[in-house]
């Protein structure tokens, strides 16, 4: 890491940029979830210019960003310029947008990639969302708490394991934050909220044959993987006077795993943070893993992070390592720094961003990366 960070590296940012830098660094420089988008040969209802949207974003940001590990801003530039001639997105050229407007720009309207998220409801989407009321219980919530909860107020599903999930935290624009501090999960348990997948009662260990969502957060098993039950447990645990009410809906099995359930372990289904874009006075930078694994290196970047002359000057960007981030991410480190920094000014430089201001949180499936 020490190698390949300092100054000039990463994307330099220019004139408001920091949005699509930080967003582009997360889903490029260190992993190959989103290359499809780099390679799709162009169809006849793509954009007359979709093959040069696609060359400047694998040519001149792409290839310069993991060779060499800096892309210079007139490169960047280039692609602002389509954006914003090619979308409905206004501004891109100059003005302070959020990652999801450029996202929306590239992915949904330029590229016309195929939505990384298919929900139960029939709606498709790039990223999700979440929505949850606040519970003044929490004094440090996980992404993965507040993923399950906001599921489950919305009772959908996602109908399959996504290659990439990126998630919004609870939180609108720079100002209002639902939770001052969140931790983002550095995996994320997708087994109870993916459609038909084969499921555990909290109970046995064996195959779940029922779902009770009144049973959500009133178990020994926590989340949402205690809302699963099979048909032998279902009735003593319902038998208890608070919970005769309840009312469990039948679980959708796949057949061809009924078979197997008796002779081998309901498996679960995760998938692993690789990046988490940080917003902070309108300035949007990332932390992004280097390699793939719990105990991968992390790196911060700043497109901005530093300046070279006034109006027409220009601007430094940095990469730095930062090797207590997987510490932070466990539920020891991350419980540890909460309790010694009783206010946000107390907590380290990085660990403050990581907790305070997560924006976005991207996660992905090697196993489903394997064949998309």
């Amino acid at each position: 890491m020490e190698e390949i960070c300092g100054k000039f590296k990463g994307i330099q940012g220019h004139h408001n940029s920091c949005y699509l830098d930080a967003t582009l660094f997360a889903m490029f420089t260190f992993t190959s979830v989103f290359d499809s988008l780099l390679f799709r040969p162009k169809e006849p209802e793509d954009n007359p210019q979709y093959e040069e949207v696609q060359r400047v974003l694998l040519e001149e940001i792409v290839n310069p960003l993991r060779k060499n590990h800096f892309v210079r801003a007139d490169r960047v530039l280039k692609l602002r310029q389509l954006l914003d001639r090619l979308s409905s997105v206004t501004g891109l050229m100059s003005e302070e947008k959020d990652p999801e407007e450029f996202l929306n720009s590239l992915l949904a309207q330029i590229l016309r990639a195929d939505p990384f998220l298919k929900l139960s409801s029939g709606l498709d989407t790039f990223y999700y969302q979440l929505f949850v009321e606040k519970d003044e219980r929490l004094n440090l919530p996980s992404v993965q708490q507040l993923f399950e909860q906001s599921f489950l107020a919305s009772n959908i599903k996602l109908k399959e394991v996504p290659s990439c999930l990126i998630i919004q935290m609870p939180r609108f624009g720079k100002n209002f934050k639902m939770y001052p501090r969140i931790l983002p999960s550095q995996v994320l348990d997708v087994t109870d909220i993916i459609e038909d997948s084969p499921r555990q009662c909290w109970v046995c260990g064996k195959l779940a044959e029922y779902e009770c969502r009144e049973c959500f957060g009133k178990m020994q098993c926590e989340g949402l993987e205690g809302t699963a039950i099979c048909k032998s447990c279902i009735d003593s645990v319902h038998h208890h006077s608070k919970r005769l009410n309840h009312k469990p809906v039948p679980l959708s099995v796949p057949q061809d795993f009924i078979p197997m359930a008796p002779h081998c372990e309901v498996p679960r289904l995760y998938m692993e943070l690789f990046a988490v874009v940080c917003i902070e006075t309108s300035h949007y930078v990332a932390f992004v893993k280097a390699a793939s694994g719990q105990d991968a290196p992390w790196c911060f970047f700043d497109s901005m992070a530093d300046r070279n002359g006034e109006q027409n000057g220009y601007n430094i960007p940095k990469m730095v390592p930062v090797p207590d981030l997987p510490r932070w991410l466990t539920e020891e480190g991350s419980r540890a720094l909460n309790e010694e920094a009783v206010n946000d000014k107390m907590l380290p430089e990085h660990a403050k961003r990581l907790l305070c201001d997560a924006y976005m949180c991207m996660y992905q499936s090697t196993d489903v990366m394997m064949y998309r």
